[in-house]
């Protein structure tokens, strides 16, 4: 709130807003709606939508659902009111539920707001918001900044500074990133309290993969997140020598040997595209994107271009389509490394002061 009402003050109130989302009615969502208007028991709707499988990451439709699962379409067709809620809930499906504020997003504009694009006020929050979501609003011209709050900062500010009693200055910014009693800490997996490492999922994988260099770190916050998370115990097995490294082409070992041959990266997969294929930085970015969104013409468009740009580069067209396929399934999920990197580096600096500090930092 403070750094919003800065920007606020720097470039003028009628210059910055929030920017809205829409949020869709998705299966589960609608089965519970369409449930109470149809005034059907809390327990027998609870009871159906949990027969919906629950994927963020790629939800599932209504229509599916109910093609996957007998014990749906038995009730569909043992009860006239369960059919009726299907029924009612396949029609709604899709159809856009409330609009609200992006998390984070914000859009400074040089000029008044309302010159561009339509404007929306909640009496809750202090700044307007636009009426176009993030893509029209891009379209229109503007530039979306994320403005993120983290409590971990402050968390790690006040131990630092509770360190600082006892005569020991230390900044957090500027710790060795080899401390040996830190990582014996993240090889126990005994991180509670320490930033995007103390969920019980997470220790667990911390616990495997016995992490002994920063890098680690980084590769296990953009792995542990639906779709990578698959990946995890290949990274782990290649890394302590117990699953061979595929090598997929001698041009591109160099990026993927962090990663121990695992694409994990959209950096990966853009500097993939730049040196087997001799795509330029804008044109890997473009593919990136394509592959995220998973068109299917823009895909074919890019695999002819893949393709032709690595047999121009004395690539066999059997392994440079074997290579675009395997880039296009983990671009879908790639996570941006600079992200995992400035996220790993929160939770190395909690972690050592866990580990060093702990009496400070659970204070703090």
């Amino acid at each position: 709130d403070e750094v919003i009402a800065y920007v606020r003050e720097r470039y003028g109130a009628e210059r910055v807003a929030h920017i809205i989302t829409f949020g869709k009615l998705q299966a589960r969502a609608v089965l519970r709606d369409v449930g109470r208007v149809l005034q059907m028991p809390y327990g027998q709707v609870d009871r159906l939508c949990k027969l919906v499988p629950l994927n963020p990451a790629n939800p599932i439709t209504l229509p599916q659902a109910i093609a996957a699962e007998p014990r749906l379409q038995a009730a569909r067709d043992d009860e006239p009111i369960v059919a009726k809620l299907l029924d009612i809930g396949q029609r709604l499906e899709g159809l856009y539920r409330h609009a609200s504020t992006h998390a984070a997003g914000v859009v400074i504009a040089d000029r008044p707001l309302i010159e561009l694009v339509p404007l929306y006020r909640d009496a809750r929050a202090q700044l307007p918001a636009t009426q176009f979501s993030m893509k029209w609003a891009e379209a229109a011209g503007l530039v979306k900044f994320d403005f993120l709050g983290l409590k971990t900062l402050t968390v790690i500010e006040t131990a630092r500074e509770l360190i600082a009693r006892k005569g020991i200055g230390i900044d957090p910014a500027k710790l060795s990133l080899d401390d040996a009693v830190t990582f014996e800490l993240l090889q126990r997996g005994d991180t509670i309290g320490v930033f995007q490492l103390e969920g019980q999922g997470m220790r667990d994988a911390l616990r495997k993969l016995k992490p002994d260099r920063f890098e680690d770190i980084i590769a296990i916050v953009a792995l542990y997140r639906p779709g990578p998370m698959d990946n995890i115990d290949s990274y782990v097995n290649r890394k302590h020598g117990r699953e061979e490294i595929e090598t997929l082409h001698p041009m591109i070992e160099p990026i993927l040997k962090e990663t121990y041959g695992v694409i994990i990266y959209q950096e990966q997969v853009m500097q993939i595209a730049q040196v087997l294929s001799g795509f330029s930085l804008g044109e890997a970015d473009l593919l990136r994107r394509a592959m995220g969104k998973k068109i299917k013409k823009e895909m074919t468009a890019q695999k002819t271009r893949f393709v032709e740009g690595g047999v121009g580069n004395g690539v066999d067209r059997t392994r440079a389509e074997y290579i675009f396929e395997l880039v296009a399934k983990f671009a879908g999920y790639g996570f941006n490394k600079s992200h995992a990197a400035a996220y790993a580096l929160i939770a190395y600096q909690t972690a050592y002061l866990k580990a060093n500090y702990p009496t400070e930092f659970l204070a703090a």
